[in-house]
């Protein structure tokens, strides 16, 4: 009897395991080249999702701030097996920078989950050798042509950290725009710019080494990767922003095939082990259903609308 009932057990367990190698794969674009902020986040959910689905596979289709995926997954099929993950920017800044989008940020894609926030650091390079904010206002008024930032692009959440700094603080900064952090890193090392404004994580081992320093941060709270740092309002700035990670499904998702993977999503970012990486990556877990998130970018996208164009900026 033993015998026949181990011999049933393997039967279904190879029967489940037949049935799980033809079910597709789910499917998560990433809009950014492999190694960068995107894609650990995609990579780390990939883990996290395939006790739900099976096999999860990560695809970078790079280009244009995450466009090309973006319109990538506009053209899917509704059926839950492509989904997106990418930051906040090209859902809340790209439809108040770009006069022609090949997606509508809102009516194209199904919400998910925001799986995470994180912020910005305010970073002092050689050139203007500040050691605190209110040092770098005095600064940047008494010389305004040191008053000079770089980001990792025009139109970039960075981009528009710095805007709403000169807004709230009520000093002009000059953006510099490069093609990506790393450019940006190397000209505040090399003393070519005085600031700049990126991703706390992309500069937070150039902090440690002494290269540079991160004079504040965007959020409400100090950063566990710099918890020296204070935060801008701490500064003497009323200003206080963040961004964050999010999935996005094509528009028109079954609502049962949505339930499934924003419990999934929101289960995975939820379990220790990816919970405590994300913590030490800088990141704020949230893990939240489809609702939370359409919430969050409405509020973006009114928020970000006027210090936008204020500043006239109009791309193609």
């Amino acid at each position: 009897m033993r015998s026949i009932l181990t011999v049933g057990a393997l039967l279904c367990a190879l029967a489940g395991a037949a049935a799980a190698q033809d079910k597709p794969p789910l499917k998560i674009l990433v809009g950014f080249p492999p190694g960068g902020s995107a894609d650990v986040i995609a990579r780390l959910v990939a883990d996290g999702l395939r006790d739900d689905f099976g096999t999860v596979v990560v695809e970078n289709r790079a280009g244009a701030g995450g466009r090309v995926a973006l319109a990538a997954t506009k053209a899917a099929k509704p059926d839950g097996q492509t989904v997106i993950i990418l930051p906040s920017g090209p859902m809340v800044l790209f439809p108040h920078v770009y006069k022609k989008l090949e997606y509508d940020a809102v009516k194209d894609f199904t919400p998910v989950s925001l799986i995470a926030h994180f912020q910005f650091g305010v970073v002092s390079g050689p050139a203007s050798n500040v050691k605190t904010v209110a040092e770098m206002l005095a600064k940047a008024k008494a010389d305004p042509k040191s008053a000079t930032y770089g980001t990792p692009g025009q139109g970039t959440l960075p981009h528009f950290m710095g805007v709403l700094l000169e807004q709230s603080a009520g000093v002009p900064f000059t953006h510099v725009p490069f093609q990506g952090g790393g450019p940006a890193n190397n000209a505040l090392v090399g003393g070519h710019i005085g600031y700049k404004f990126d991703v706390v994580s992309e500069t937070a081992e150039l902090h440690r080494a002494g290269k540079v320093r991160i004079v504040a941060v965007t959020g409400e709270s100090r950063d566990v990767q710099v918890p020296e740092v204070p935060t801008l309002k701490e500064s003497g700035v009323n200003m206080a922003a963040t961004a964050w990670f999010a999935m996005y499904a094509p528009a028109g998702l079954a609502p049962e095939t949505l339930s499934r993977l924003e419990r999934a999503v929101a289960r995975a970012v939820k379990q220790a082990a990816m919970h405590e990486r994300l913590v030490k990556l800088g990141y704020q877990p949230v893990g939240s259903n489809s609702a939370e998130l359409a919430a969050a970018q409405r509020a973006d996208l009114a928020r970000w609308e006027k210090p936008i164009k204020a500043t006239g900026v109009s791309l193609d």
